[in-house]
């Protein structure tokens, strides 16, 4: 099936920034101040929501947003500070590995007793929590592998070589029906969700924006290009062992064909791209560029914090029965065949 492609409509503001970038968006308002940024709560609703109004300029817009707002100097300039305010926070907040070779280490090792979203999922979730996974998570995999293309010509040589293939493979190896957004897509439609472009914005939760956001980040940004590698690098190394996890919690909830083939799919292709993004990617850049390794183990660590803190907000919520989204999904639905 094909995935709705129309320019998605604007969310409902979360706070004063958000309301005053949307408001300067539909050309009915001023930008927020700049000392409103520094009050916002870095992590916080508003915020984040705000910084996701700039950076979607670059991916598909809004509907009645004019494509010239992607380069308005005066919203360059708020989405320069919410970036720095951002960017400083993770710096203070992430784990510092003092090493590369550190930070995939600790990324290799699978703990014998996992906990994580993808633990309870497999062994515990039940369909609703899945169709609020998969909402949530919509805001990235419906543009899959598209943050991290804006490093490809900040690349040379092996690592551009590699990233190039590991790409290619995310948007379906030259083909349509299996470019990755596609098949969630498919997974969505099993679940029945609807699949349309940024559906769910309203919807997901601050954490959820946040790990948006920060490949946005590091894409936008040549200078974060080792940060937005070890992003990758994060992405590839662990998405097989989850992906294997939440394939099995497809299965054994019923949750579709399709959504068991979106999972299985990452299972085997992942195994093979970690291999590629760490030798080539990582070890391509780095040859070439050995003073960016402090940036490739920070794009490891910012990473693993926001899926941390992403991680803890659903699972708290889900212990809770209660839903992780703004706006909660009908708990009777089923696959839809």
């Amino acid at each position: 099936m094909e995935h709705h492609r129309e320019e998605p409509g604007l969310p409902a503001p979360r706070g004063p920034l958000s309301r005053g970038v949307e408001a300067y968006l539909r050309g009915a308002g001023r930008l927020p101040r700049l000392e409103a940024v520094a009050r916002a709560e870095v992590y916080g609703e508003d915020l984040q929501l705000a910084l996701y109004l700039c950076y979607e300029l670059h991916y598909r817009g809004f509907e009645g947003v004019s494509p010239d707002r992607e380069w308005d100097p005066e919203l360059l300039r708020i989405r320069a500070a919410l970036e720095q305010r951002f960017l400083s926070a993770l710096r203070a907040d992430a784990r510092v590995h003092d090493s590369v070779d550190e930070a995939l280490a600790d990324l290799l090792v699978e703990p014998v007793d996992g906990a994580g979203v993808t633990h309870f999922l497999r062994d515990e979730g039940e369909l609703w929590h899945l169709r609020e996974y998969a909402a949530q998570r919509s805001l990235y995999h419906l543009k899959e592998a598209d943050p991290h293309a804006w490093v490809l010509p900040r690349l040379w040589g092996r690592a551009k070589a590699g990233m190039a293939a590991v790409e290619f493979d995310e948007w379906g190896g030259g083909r349509a029906d299996r470019v990755h957004a596609r098949l969630f897509a498919d997974l969505m439609k099993d679940l029945g969700l609807d699949t349309t472009y940024g559906r769910y914005l309203d919807a997901a939760c601050a954490e959820a924006l946040v790990t948006v956001n920060l490949m946005s980040l590091f894409g936008l940004h040549r200078a974060l290009r080792g940060a937005l590698v070890g992003h990758f690098a994060t992405v590839e190394i662990t998405s097989s062992p989850g992906s294997r996890r939440l394939a099995e919690a497809m299965r054994r909830t019923g949750a579709g064909p399709a959504a068991e083939h979106f999972y299985d799919e990452h299972v085997e292709a992942d195994a093979v791209h970690e291999q590629v993004v760490r030798h080539d990617v990582i070890g391509g850049l780095l040859a070439e560029e050995p003073h960016l390794a402090p940036d490739v183990a920070f794009g490891i660590d910012a990473t693993e914090f926001v899926e941390d803190r992403f991680a803890a907000r659903l699972l708290a919520d889900w212990r809770a029965s209660r839903s992780s989204l703004h706006a909660p999904l009908a708990r009777e639905a089923t696959h839809i065949s």
